[in-house]
């Protein structure tokens, strides 16, 4: 049984070592995450140089995506603060002086880490402090002083993160700290870049020309991978998923911003957005939570990954389970088992054509080559493509059999790593044509998939011109 649902990976110091990463992949990784809120680059440098390695070795693709920091909003104070429901307690930024008549009124003052910051906040408007444990609401607003009622009250220390969902935030979100990050991870030829902190598609293009500027390029570019977590982008999904190429459903920060019962419908509505875009979409943040320090997850964990597997989300991740956690590699191993067994089961079946944006001729090409494939009795689906298009158009629907693609462009063979389904083969010497093809089938025979006298859907990418699909048919092999 190979599992179609691919997962990703977050790596960190205990799982750093060649022997744990080749374990990793050996038991179903696909794409593994590097998290640039920690790390240096020389550590980052060598897990991407090992990872590379293991891949060339084993034969297997693995992308490796970089995730960018992005902005952060702390608290500054010199010493902790009490804060009880009903107080008053005075907010502004660090460009400001907390030196007001309201001092009068209250002693209790914090600050934010970014400049400017109160200007873009409203009354009205919540402030939520470490991880939504605290909550104020903006009661007046003078000067670039914030007076706010506590309605959660708790202790804030220093450094703590801020989230203010529902202010409208002028606040970069590629960083100083991500601009040199960005230039290490291209020069490291990196997969996926993924961004933090979108709040709209012009944030998705802005990166992408700052990759094109760096690179010099506008071809073979990682793929941009934007996060949804602000409430600003649930209210620009469409947008965001217009320019970018993938999707991640980041429930963290998520579920502070929006209220935690709405996450789950949330999820599915990002998802199958994701889906009729043709756009990676990747599942994310406790899904097995509790394995960071157990040996097996909890049945509400289970159920978690099974439900987004059955909703045919491209993939799943872990984030400390692999990177901090006692258990990385049984971990993947159990995300990988669940995922099998979900598959297996008629619950992940897709019994209708999922929704598909626009119905262009290449587009009937590629849903006759799998209504073809459902109704004969082919083994497996055979794909040559250059870029990727072709393999993405035809995973989108889902089909029961194996997808094997050949392409001889080592990102478009890094990248597919992350699509549903499709087992991607490197093939330097080729075009994807012909050659592309006998040579997939015959490595597909040598390690068992297929065997002589098996029938194959054969699918040959688009013309260079992008215009024409080159071949689809039914092949005895």
């Amino acid at each position: 049984m190979v599992k179609k649902t691919k997962i990703v990976a977050t790596l960190g110091l205990v799982s750093d070592s060649k022997e744990i990463l080749t374990a990793l992949v050996e038991n179903g990784m696909n794409v593994a995450r590097l998290n640039f809120s920690h790390g240096s680059h020389e550590w980052h440098g060598n897990i991407i140089k090992t990872i590379r390695e293991i891949s060339a070795e084993k034969g297997i693709a693995v992308g490796i995506l970089a995730d960018l920091q992005g902005p952060r909003i702390r608290t500054v104070v010199t010493e902790p603060v009490e804060i009880k429901k009903g107080e008053e307690i005075l907010v502004s930024d660090i460009a400001q002086k907390l030196t007001t008549n309201n001092e009068q009124q209250t002693t209790k003052k914090i600050l934010l880490d970014v400049e400017n910051i109160v200007d873009d906040i409203e009354v009205g408007n919540e402030i939520l402090i470490e991880d939504g444990l605290m909550k104020v609401v903006v009661k007046e607003k003078n000067e670039g002083i914030l007076l706010c009622e506590v309605i959660d009250g708790g202790t804030i220390k220093n450094h703590k993160g801020v989230n203010i969902p529902d202010a409208n935030l002028h606040i970069d979100p590629i960083t100083d700290k991500d601009e040199k990050d960005l230039a290490f991870v291209l020069e490291n030829d990196v997969d996926f870049v993924a961004m933090s902190f979108v709040s709209s598609g012009a944030n998705i293009e802005t990166l992408r020309d700052k990759m094109k500027n760096i690179l010099g390029r506008e071809e073979d570019l990682p793929q941009i991978i934007a996060k949804i977590e602000r409430k600003e982008a649930i209210k620009n999904l469409d947008d965001i998923i217009e320019h970018t190429d993938a999707i991640m459903v980041a429930r963290g920060d998520l579920g502070i911003e929006i209220e935690g019962t709405k996450v789950a419908i949330l999820q599915k509505e990002i998802v199958k957005k994701s889906l009729a875009a043709m756009k990676p979409v990747i599942v994310a943040t406790q899904m097995l939570d509790s394995m960071i320090v157990n040996p097996r997850p909890t049945r509400a964990e289970v159920s978690d990954v099974t439900n987004a597997v059955v909703d045919h989300a491209d993939a799943v991740m872990l984030s400390g389970e692999s990177a901090s956690g006692k258990y990385p590699v049984e971990s993947v191993r159990t995300m990988k088992e669940i995922i099998e067994n979900t598959e297996a089961s008629p619950f992940d079946d897709v019994t209708h054509l999922l929704s598909l944006n626009g119905d262009g001729d290449f587009k009937k090409v590629i849903k006759s080559a799998y209504e073809l494939a459902k109704s004969s009795n082919a083994k497996a689906v055979v794909l040559g493509s250059a870029s990727g298009f072709t393999a993405r158009l035809f995973s989108h629907f889902r089909p029961q059999q194996p997808m094997l693609v050949v392409t001889h462009n080592k990102k478009t063979y890094n990248q597919l790593s992350l699509v549903w389904g499709i087992d991607p083969k490197f093939y330097e010497r080729g075009e994807v044509f012909r050659e592309d093809i006998d040579w997939l089938i015959e490595d597909a025979k040598k390690n068992g998939v297929l065997a002589t006298g098996d029938k194959v859907v054969l699918i040959l990418g688009r013309t260079p011109d992008g215009e024409h699909i080159q071949l689809v048919g039914i092949k005895e092999i």
